[in-house]
C-alpha cells in the first residue's frame, strides 16, 4: 500500500476508535458497532491469558456479517468435528451478527477491532492464531500485513467478487492489493470469481475453485428442520402458502396487491410475511393493508391455520418457515439494499420469486437459468407469476424441483473449503467422512 494511503487508512481507523469512546447509547447500527469496541483489547487479552492453550493450533475465522457467517459456519463445524484439538476464534464486524456469533461452537467470539496497527498487535498476541481465514471477500489490510510478517497462514473461503463490485475500483485496488497478494490459500466460488480475484491481486497459484459453503449450510438446515416443533405444527395447513422473507416496503408495494390478485383465482391462498426489520413502523402498515382488504391477519404468536396473513414480528425463524412454502418470495429485489438469500427457500424445494435488482446475486442467476426462480419487474408481472404458480401445480412442482436441484449441485463446498483450512493449519486431510 502506498505510504500516504496507509497513513490515511490508519488515521481513519484510529478516528473510529475515538468514535467508540464517544458514541452514545442508541439502537443505531453505527453507534452499536462503535460502542461494542469499548474495552475490546482488554477482552482479547483476557481470553488469551486465561483460555489460549499455546500447545494447540488456533483457527481465527472472520466474517463481517450474518451472510458471510453462514458461509463460515460449515467450515467451523467440520474443523470442530474432525480436529477437536484445534481452538476456534470467530470475529465479526456488524452488530447484526452478535446473536449469530453466540450460536457458534467456538472458543472465542467478539467484534473485530478497528484495523489499526496497535489493535492488530494486541489481537494477534492474545489469540496467537496458526491461521486467519476470511469469509467471502473482506480482507483487512493492516491485520493481514501484521499476520503475514509473523508467518501466520492467511486464507479466504467462499471467495467471490461480482463483476460490478466496488472492490475493483482504482482506490480499492490500491488499498487492498497487498492484502490479497499476501493470502496463502483461497477457495473461490467459481472460475469467474477466481479470475477476478487474480486481477485484484490474489496469486494464481494460491487459488482453487471450491464452491460456496452456503449451499451445504442451507441444505443441512432444511434437512434438519423440526417439522414436529411448535412453530411449524401450529401453522401447518393444506392451504397453499406463500412465504415472503426479508421484505422491505418497496417489495411489499408490489407483493401485497399481487397476493390479493392471486387470491381471486385461489381463494384460500395464504401469505406468511417476514419483514426484514420487524419494527412497529414496518409491521403496522401491513396490518392496516390487511384490514382494508378484509383479510384475517395475525401476528406470529397468535396465528393459526385459519389466518389469511401471518405477520412475522420476530427474527430468527424465517429459515424454518420456508418449510411451509409452496411458493417463496425473497425481499430486496425492489430495494436498493440488495437481494436477500434465495438459497434458503430453494433448499426446501420452493420455487422462488424476487424483484429486478438481483444482478449482484450469483445464486439468483443460477436459479433463473435452471428454472427454479423468476425475476419480476413490477406489480403486474409479480401478480401473473404468483397466479400461474398458484393455479398450475405441475409448473409449480417442476420449478420447485429445479430449485432443489440447483442447491444439490452446489453441495460439497464445505469439505473442499475444509481442505484449504487444513493446509493452512498444517493438518492432514483424510477425505470425506
Amino acid at each position: 500500500m502506498h505510504a500516504a494511503l496507509r497513513l490515511g487508512y490508519e488515521g481513519a481507523a484510529r478516528l473510529a476508535g475515538v468514535g467508540a469512546a464517544l458514541a452514545p447509547a442508541s439502537e443505531s447500527k453505527i453507534f452499536r458497532a462503535l460502542r461494542a469496541r469499548r474495552g475490546i483489547r482488554d477482552r482479547f487479552r483476557a481470553w488469551g491469558e486465561s483460555h489460549r492453550d499455546r500447545s494447540r493450533p488456533l483457527l481465527w475465522m472472520h466474517a463481517p456479517s450474518v451472510g458471510e457467517g453462514l458461509q463460515a459456519r460449515p467450515v467451523l463445524e467440520l474443523v470442530r468435528h474432525r480436529h477437536p484439538g484445534v481452538q476456534l476464534a470467530y470475529t465479526h464486524f456488524s452488530p447484526s451478527a452478535e446473536s449469530f456469533a453466540r450460536s457458534l461452537d467456538v472458543d472465542f467470539h467478539d467484534y473485530l477491532p478497528f484495523d489499526t496497527a496497535a489493535n492488530a498487535r494486541v489481537a494477534l498476541d492474545a489469540l496467537r492464531p496458526t491461521a486467519i481465514v476470511f469469509s467471502k471477500l473482506d480482507v483487512w489490510p493492516t491485520l493481514t500485513a501484521a499476520a503475514n510478517s509473523l508467518g501466520i497462514g492467511l486464507g479466504l473461503v467462499s471467495a467471490t467478487l461480482a463483476s460490478g463490485s466496488s472492490r475493483r475500483s482504482r482506490l480499492a485496488a490500491a488499498l487492498l492489493r497487498d492484502a490479497y497478494t499476501a493470502l496463502d490459500r483461497v477457495g473461490a466460488i467459481d472460475p469467474a470469481d477466481a479470475a477476478r480475484l487474480v486481477a485484484l491481486g490474489v496469486r494464481a497459484d494460491a487459488i482453487t475453485v471450491t464452491g460456496d459453503t452456503r449451499y451445504d449450510q442451507v441444505w443441512a438446515r432444511a434437512r434438519n428442520v423440526d417439522r414436529q416443533g411448535a412453530l411449524l405444527t401450529r401453522l401447518a395447513s393444506p392451504r397453499l402458502t406463500i412465504v415472503a422473507g426479508s421484505t422491505w416496503p418497496a417489495d411489499e408495494a408490489a407483493l401485497l396487491p399481487a397476493f390479493v390478485a392471486a387470491r381471486r383465482e385461489v381463494s384460500d391462498l395464504r401469505l406468511i410475511i417476514a419483514p426484514h426489520e420487524p419494527t412497529a413502523a414496518h409491521l403496522e402498515p401491513i396490518e392496516r393493508w390487511a384490514a382494508r382488504e378484509g383479510l384475517r391477519l395475525h401476528r406470529l404468536g397468535e396465528a393459526s391455520p385459519d389466518s389469511d396473513v401471518v405477520l412475522v414480528d420476530r427474527v430468527g425463524v424465517l429459515g424454518d418457515l420456508y418449510a411451509l412454502a409452496a411458493i417463496a418470495f425473497v425481499g430486496g429485489g425492489f430495494h436498493d439494499a440488495g437481494l436477500h438469500s434465495v438459497l434458503e427457500p430453494a433448499a426446501f424445494g420452493a420455487p422462488v420469486l424476487f424483484g429486478p435488482r438481483h444482478a449482484m446475486s450469483r445464486d439468483a442467476g443460477l436459479l433463473i437459468a435452471r428454472g427454479g426462480a423468476r425475476s419480476v419487474n413490477d406489480l403486474p408481472t409479480l401478480a401473473d407469476a404468483l397466479t400461474r404458480w398458484s393455479t398450475d401445480s405441475a409448473a409449480r412442482a417442476a420449478a420447485g424441483e429445479d430449485a432443489l436441484t440447483t442447491v444439490r449441485e452446489g453441495l460439497g463446498a464445505a469439505a473442499r473449503s475444509l481442505a484449504v483450512v487444513e493446509s493452512l493449519l498444517g493438518l492432514p486431510n483424510d477425505g470425506p467422512r
